[in-house]
């Protein structure tokens, strides 16, 4: 392993233009091309697409093309998830999926953040944090969910929102940024 993709996955600045890097992306995009295009009727093909992009494909979990990823080998999606039409999930730092969330359309989920300093960005270099989502968590349509961030179980929030901080569990968040308005 090299060293940048070392760095990548320990969350620390790294450079994406590292060959093994690279080479993973295009693994993810071929893959995802498969999977994108893959037949409504052949389930059983899709799914097996999908397993060999993820790295974890619980049982019964489904996702709907088109479905966007940096690598995909860093997304764990849990038993009896929905994740709808349109899905980004920007896997450059880790993507832990609970059992049974619903992903409405068009949902990101974004790990890749970028240096403050205008130097680092032009020189290539960025870094990650992982997000994680506990069990039962829905998003609404939209939803855009930032680096870092962790949604406890049960949580809803409400299409359109912006999570850029930490949810706790059982909880209706909405808005940008997204703000608790009622527990449940």
């Amino acid at each position: 392993m090299s060293g940048q993709k070392e760095r990548m996955l320990a969350g620390e600045l790294y450079r994406a233009d590292d060959p093994e890097i690279a080479a993973d992306a295009r693994r993810a995009a071929e893959l995802s091309e498969r999977f994108n295009n893959s037949s409504v009727s052949d389930l059983v093909a899709r799914r097996a697409v999908l397993a060999e992009l993820l790295g974890e494909l619980g049982e019964g979990a489904e996702v709907r093309p088109p479905l966007h990823v940096d690598y995909g080998y860093q997304i764990s999606l849990g038993a009896g998830s929905f994740v709808n039409f349109g899905a980004v999930l920007l896997d450059v730092g880790r993507i832990s999926i609970g059992a049974h969330a619903q992903f409405g359309p068009r949902v990101q989920l974004l790990t890749a953040t970028h240096p403050l300093d205008a130097e680092q960005r032009r020189a290539g270099w960025e870094s990650a944090r992982p997000i994680t989502l506990g069990d039962n968590v829905w998003l609404g349509g939209g939803v855009i969910v930032c680096p870092g961030v962790t949604i406890g179980d049960n949580t809803v929030v409400g299409a359109g929102a912006v999570v850029t901080r930490d949810l706790p569990a059982d909880v209706v968040a909405v808005g940008n940024p997204a703000k608790v308005v009622r527990e449940l």
